[in-house]
């Protein structure tokens, strides 16, 4: 019987919907707009923690939702209490689990970059990133061959001018050269990382924040925790060289690819770098159909 007044109570209110936007074409279109902001905002969020480990405690968040309702339906009263009891500060838990991830997503809005790169207004700035990507890849290359340690950040969106402001100030060119010399050992820049930003070296010598997650592996060293640490902490993409191995590493996304080849490198530094306006887009898309 409850059941059967649910359901005419839904009917009722969904044929009232259809009445009122049948009746008033204004408001289909702006529902149809509403609905489509709503989705494209929940996608976008999905899609950015997917890509962090925050992922999985929203997985663990999706179980402890359905054990709760498991609970209420099977009446196990105290552990529905708790439950229950514990969803009802649930709010205040996500913004406290999710603070980082929250923190970069509005910095992530905040930002304009992305809006003119999509339409394409950065075409000459592309080719400018694109050329130093390859004088990274050269100089990562030529120091995991005579074994120098190595600690690259390229600025994106998110600007980290607090972690500049902590090394020596540069502002010049990039250039192979002058990126290997900085990391020959027992100089005064050697040590700390060197920030990239607006297709500069901004500073050298700077002091990243060090990643002290316990999943991390123990192997791993201080460069390779600071490189965890800042892109965590923004969304820059950070290139290492290890200094006891030669071998090339990318961080991103507070996680690390390890030993990647000369080629994989310049891949991954042009795909999450680089930004292809949409009328590029669709001309690749018309081509492979």
């Amino acid at each position: 019987m409850l059941g059967q007044n649910f359901e005419s109570f839904f009917q009722t209110q969904y044929l009232d919907f259809i009445n009122n936007l049948s009746n008033q074409p204004f408001n289909l279109v702006t529902t149809i707009l509403d609905l489509t902001i709503v989705i494209f905002l929940i996608y976008k969020a999905f899609k950015m923690l997917k890509e962090t480990r925050a992922w999985q405690l929203l997985k663990g968040m999706a179980v402890l939702i359905l054990i709760t309702i498991i609970s209420g339906f099977f009446k196990l009263t105290i552990l529905n209490y708790i439950l229950t009891s514990l969803m009802s500060y649930g709010v205040i838990m996500l913004i406290i689990i999710f603070q980082p991830e929250l923190r970069r997503g509005l910095e992530q809005l905040g930002t304009t970059n992305k809006f003119s790169r999509l339409l394409g207004i950065d075409q000459d700035l592309n080719a400018k990133k694109k050329e130093n990507i390859y004088k990274i890849a050269i100089a990562a290359v030529e120091l995991a061959k005579q074994k120098k340690g190595a600690l690259m950040v390229i600025e994106r969106d998110i600007k980290i001018q607090d972690i500049i402001s902590t090394g020596i100030i540069m502002n010049c060119e990039i250039s192979p050269q002058l990126l290997v010399n900085i990391f020959e050992p027992n100089t005064p820049l050697h040590d700390g990382a060197v920030i990239i930003s607006d297709n500069k070296i901004a500073a050298a010598s700077c002091m990243l924040p060090l990643a002290d997650d316990k999943d991390i592996a123990r192997e791993l060293g201080t460069r390779h925790r600071a490189a965890i640490g800042i892109s965590k902490e923004s969304d820059s993409i950070v290139v290492i060289v290890s200094e006891e191995t030669g071998k090339m590493s990318i961080a991103k996304d507070g996680t690390l690819i390890a030993d990647v080849r000369e080629d994989v490198l310049k891949k991954i530094l042009i795909k999450n770098l680089i930004t292809e306006p949409i009328h590029t887009t669709k001309m690749k898309k018309q081509k492979m159909q």
